[in-house]
């Protein structure tokens, strides 16, 4: 059982960052982003995979947002600039142990002020 723990959610103003963390209590093939916003779907922002050492991200995301971590420690980031009240959601951290994204974290509330 892996439990994943993030930090660093909060309220800002359009054009702020914010950095989010996640830190997994045990070893992962890979670790990634999600967000939810109110009525939405969930949806995939970044990914960080160790082994192949490549990240991807969702276009919407791409060039605002940098994934970014450390293998031995379990614990991904996820950098955020220019934010845009459109960005209000709850992120997520997912990792992938025995399956894809298979270990949720509780989620942390970003805000977005105009």
């Amino acid at each position: 059982q892996v439990q994943l723990e993030e930090s660093g959610g909060g309220l800002v103003q359009a054009g702020d960052s914010l950095r989010l963390s996640c830190a997994a209590s045990g070893p992962t093939l890979n670790m990634g982003w999600f967000r939810q916003a109110p009525g939405k779907e969930r949806e995939f922002l970044a990914r960080n995979m160790w082994i192949a050492g490549i990240t991807t991200y969702a276009n919407s995301v791409k060039g605002r947002f940098t994934i970014s971590g450390d293998r031995v420690k379990n614990t991904v980031y996820l950098q955020m600039n220019s934010l845009k009240p459109e960005d209000t959601a709850v992120y997520y951290c997912a990792a992938s142990v025995r399956r894809q994204d298979d270990y949720w974290g509780q989620g942390t509330q970003v805000t977005v002020s105009s």
